[in-house]
């Protein structure tokens, strides 16, 4: 039999190999986190390595993702589909031990981690998304949802700013199933953290209303177990172990110090270090009865099976419940959806109104969320002005069987904890600011882009039409700046009826997140004929075709720039010319048509094209062509009325037209 030192040396030695054999990687962690994850695994973590998505599984996110080499080693070890020869690979083109942990890449992998801070929200979201989905299908007897969220963080995690946004959440909703291990060994980077990183973790996170455990030695599997029982018994708020470690444990010249954490330990000092810590088998190499006694298939396979008995007689008790369970699971919409949803559409447009996209966004979310028990989200604190509540919005605080989350402000943190309850499965959440503010999240964007998971993120007071709060407020480069994000879907609708279709479409996009840029200004409806209510999905569409002649000019604008250019279509008709104007609300989704589809919008032989949005100006060059014009903003806004700064920013009839005709030299 081995004895924990020995099973945590095996973590330390394969971290050690997979680093070397890669001549890149992170080293320190791992090595000093290693008994830490022993105990934890062995004797805590409910998982089955044969269906790693099994779904009362725990969860566990390394949110100090630079220590993925761990990670891989113990998942090896307990019989995950990754074999040593990706141990070898690591860090290598097409592994499955890619250099931070993927989503998608590995089995047992939870989450993508890497930027720091980010991973410990995800938990945060995870832990939520537990317990919401607990309280929604548990019944007495039957807790189908019934797991802890663990999360190993270090000292640059817990320096981000996000920790605080997540961490200060996390207490105030008192989420007592999130047990994170601080890595507390004072080195980053740039040496001793004392000099940059000296709060008392203890207080601060007592402030935030967690349960601390203190002056855990790290290094020590008994005072490591101990703290986890510990953490358990506090069930009313989330824990948060302080463990005191050395980084690069165990090697003899490199440790406690800060070039252990970023580089390998080279030939010599890996051989000086297995030497030290007793380690005595070659590289890459495993004893067969250290396998065994490592190997969690057995153990997991019990576990899972215990839940599937109770599954079975809940769905003998409950069987409405548990195929609604299975559903939300498997990320399935309802089978009426999209004909509710398609009629609901119609109706609006045969219902005309004159309001904000915004005021349509929550129009609509009150009629999905009658439908989808699984929409959940939220503002950072700005739920009157996104308009993100509904009338069937109940917050999580008060009532774990909710659906809001009143986020405060923290865009970052409300982005990426959204992103963990994403990742969870069972909901499709939503998360909401300003335009503008959506550079305080954009990393959280990224991420969600990254891992391709579905996230819908509202984004209000979409151009200089807010008015009087002035520069810092009115978005300009920002519609840009997510466009240009792979994987992310953006949506600018110009009315209630785009806005429905562009929240039909983020309810049903599985594989990424969607943006739905909103105005805050009330927008004129426009009639549509059935193609052209059809032709809305598709991303972009003749919303004004030429009426006397084949078109010799094309207008393409989005939101509360389309009546305008509407307008102004009218005057340039008048000068002989013949206008086609195309609402394009979402480009990615466009770009995703057909090439005939794509050249009937956009004729080759039409040059003479304008694009008219209250933005910046380059995002439009791929569409109006060398020999097209842009009428935009390439400047930051002003305080005034929204009225006042459309008229002295030219967004105006007879100033964008006076622009066309010096344009067409007539």
């Amino acid at each position: 039999m081995y004895s924990r030192k020995e099973l945590a040396n095996s973590l330390r030695a394969l971290s050690i190999d997979a680093i070397e054999q890669a001549n890149s990687g992170h080293p320190g962690a791992p090595m000093g986190m290693a008994d830490i994850m022993e105990v934890l695994w062995r004797d805590f973590f409910k998982h089955n390595p044969l269906n790693p998505k099994w779904p009362n599984r725990d969860r566990f996110v390394l949110s100090n993702g630079h220590a993925s080499a761990l990670l891989y080693s113990i998942l090896h070890l307990t019989g995950y589909n990754l074999s040593m020869d990706e141990l070898k690979n690591f860090r290598k083109l097409g592994s499955k031990t890619p250099g931070h942990p993927e989503l998608g890449s590995t089995e047992g992998i939870d989450v993508t981690t890497g930027p720091l801070g980010q991973g410990l929200a995800n938990a945060v979201g995870i832990a939520i998304a537990e317990r919401t989905l607990g309280a929604y299908f548990n019944r007495q007897d039957y807790s189908i949802v019934d797991h802890y969220t663990w999360a190993f963080v270090g000292d640059g995690c817990l320096m981000e700013g996000i920790s605080h946004e997540s961490c200060s959440l996390a207490g105030t909703l008192e989420l007592g199933k999130l047990i994170v291990f601080y890595d507390s060994n004072k080195i980053s980077i740039d040496g001793p953290v004392v000099n940059w990183f000296s709060e008392n973790i203890k207080k601060r996170f007592e402030a935030y209303n967690w349960h601390v455990v203190e002056n855990v030695d790290g290094h020590n599997s008994k005072s490591i177990f101990n703290a986890i029982l510990e953490a358990k018994k506090n069930v009313k708020k989330p824990s948060i172990i302080i463990c005191k470690t050395i980084i690069g444990f165990g090697s003899p010249n490199k440790s406690n110090r800060e070039i252990v954490h970023g580089a390998p330990l080279g030939k010599v000092e890996s051989n000086l270090t297995k030497k030290n810590i007793g380690w005595k088998y070659p590289e890459f190499f495993i004893p067969e009865d250290m396998y065994n006694v490592w190997n969690a298939q057995k153990k997991g396979q019990v576990l899972e099976k215990k839940w599937k008995d109770i599954l079975k007689n809940y769905k003998k008790e409950y069987p409405k419940l548990s195929l609604e369970y299975k559903r939300r699971i498997c990320n399935l919409l309802p089978e009426n959806w999209n004909k509710k949803m398609n009629f609901f559409i119609n109706e609006l447009q045969n219902n005309p109104e004159i309001i904000a996209t915004r005021q349509s966004s929550q129009k609509i979310l009150s009629f999905i969320g009658k439908i989808l028990p699984e929409l959940i989200g939220g503002s950072a604190d700005l739920s009157p002005s996104n308009l993100t509540m509904h009338s069937n919005s109940v917050s999580i605080k008060n009532n774990h069987n909710g659906n809001y989350i009143h986020y405060g402000v923290r865009e970052f943190g409300m982005t990426a904890i959204s992103n963990g309850i994403s990742v969870y499965g069972g909901f499709i959440p939503y998360s909401a600011t300003f335009l503008v503010f959506s550079e305080y999240a954009k990393n959280a964007i990224r991420m969600a882009a990254l891992m391709k998971i579905q996230q819908i993120f509202i984004y209000t007071h979409d151009s200089i039409g807010l008015g009087e709060d002035g520069p810092t407020h009115q978005p300009i480069e920002q519609l840009s700046h997510l466009r240009l994000t792979p994987n992310l879907s953006v949506w600018r609708p110009s009315d209630q009826v785009e806005t429905a279709v562009a929240w039909k479409f983020a309810i049903e996009r599985k594989k990424g997140p969607t943006a739905l840029i909103l105005s805050r200004q009330n927008l004129k409806q426009f009639k549509r004929t059935n193609k052209e209510l059809e032709n809305v999905s598709k991303g972009a569409y003749i919303i004004k075709e030429a009426e006397k002649c084949q078109p010799n000019l094309i207008l393409i604008s989005t939101g509360s720039e389309l009546f305008l250019t509407l307008k102004v279509s009218k005057k340039i008709d008048a000068l002989g010319y013949s206008c086609r104007v195309i609402s394009m609300p979402s480009s990615d989704k466009f770009e995703e048509q057909s090439k005939e589809y794509k050249q009937y919008l956009f004729p080759k032989k039409i040059k003479k094209r304008i694009a008219i949005e209250a933005g910046i100006t380059d995002f439009w060059h791929k569409y109006v062509g060398l020999e097209g014009k842009i009428i935009g903003i390439n400047r930051y806004g002003d305080s005034a009325s929204g009225e006042v700064l459309f008229s002295k920013f030219g967004f105006t009839v007879e100033h964008i037209v006076k622009k066309i005709k010096l344009f067409l030299n007539c």
